[in-house]
């Protein structure tokens, strides 16, 4: 594998890169990435890559419009160096929430971000909870859309060993995904009727399902302002929930999302390290990170090697 493969980063991802590429005992690729005074990106591969199969892991986080810049870029600069194959790993693609038009006159941003990325040269995509299965099919290269699940439910597997827990659902929307986890650790099931009146603005309507006396643990793909997360952790503490924990792949954690988790009812909120967050979290506060690098290196591993990723999804 070592002699055939290359994994490379850009700006958003270098911590998790590392972490893929000692799982999978490749050095990281040698690559440069420059921003000129006037904003310009230039990206310079300081190794040969003529037949290689390249890996390009990059998150387009914020700043989304940077690092898609960057990725688009590198893939770019890989195609004319003559890489045989190029695999842009996306542990966190932006842009995913505009997968529809809402409104008159809207576009529909994560296929034009489809579009482009396909566009630059690349050969194949792997992401992590998409936020719509659906983005897969604005792509016409293959896709591979990963479950953070393995990894968060062996967190809570031990986290809470015989302890009366419920998954909750914050909106009708997650209920498939807080299912399939009730059903493999073997618990009950919630689901807060929310509805929303404007743009990161959420208000909670109902609870449907019994939390009194148990451990609630809110699910959802991912967390940016954190107003849905609070408000559904006030809804379970008013209807008798004994604790209440939190899940989500990807922590966005934008504006004052932060400080309403620490400032909630909320004892610990768990996500992973799809989005790199560096000095943003504080060790000793109640976000736990756990990092999604062995997930990616097999999955990387196994197309490398074409073999089944399949199962790898929960």
């Amino acid at each position: 594998m070592e002699n055939k493969i290359r994994v490379f980063s850009g700006n958003s991802n270098t911590s998790l890169t590392e972490k893929i590429c000692s799982s999978l005992k490749v050095p990281v690729g040698a690559a440069k990435v420059k921003t000129f005074s006037d904003g310009e990106i230039m990206v310079e591969i300081g190794e040969n890559v003529r037949g290689r199969d390249i890996y390009v892991v990059q998150s387009t986080c914020c700043p989304t419009n940077n690092n898609l810049m960057e990725l688009l870029i590198m893939v770019d600069a890989l195609k004319r160096a003559s890489a045989a194959t190029i695999t842009a790993v996306i542990p966190y693609y932006g842009y995913a929430r505009q997968d529809r038009k809402v409104a008159p006159r809207t576009p529909i941003s994560s296929k034009l971000v489809a579009d482009l990325i396909t566009t630059a040269g690349t050969d194949r995509v792997v992401t992590v909870d998409l936020h719509a299965g659906q983005i897969q099919g604005f792509f016409n290269i293959p896709v591979d859309n990963l479950y953070a699940a393995p990894v968060i439910l062996e967190y809570l597997r031990r986290r809470f060993t015989d302890q009366p827990i419920v998954m909750v659902s914050p909106d009708a929307g997650g209920t498939e995904r807080a299912r399939a986890y009730a059903k493999r650790l073997g618990c009950s099931l919630a689901i807060i009727d929310k509805r929303r009146t404007g743009p990161n603005v959420a208000e909670v309507m109902h609870l449907i399902g019994d939390v009194k006396g148990k451990i609630a643990i809110i699910l959802d793909d991912m967390i940016d302002t954190a107003g849905t997360l609070t408000q559904a952790a006030n809804a379970l503490k008013e209807h008798g929930a004994s604790a209440i924990y939190a899940c989500a792949t990807h922590g966005v954690l934008s504006g004052p999302a932060i400080d309403r988790i620490e400032a909630s009812a909320i004892e610990e909120v768990v996500i992973t390290d799809t989005i790199p967050l560096g000095a943003k979290v504080d060790p000793a506060g109640k976000i736990k990170v756990l990092s999604v690098a062995e997930l990616l290196a097999e999955a990387i591993r196994r197309i490398h090697q074409d073999e089944s990723v399949s199962s790898l999804f929960v």
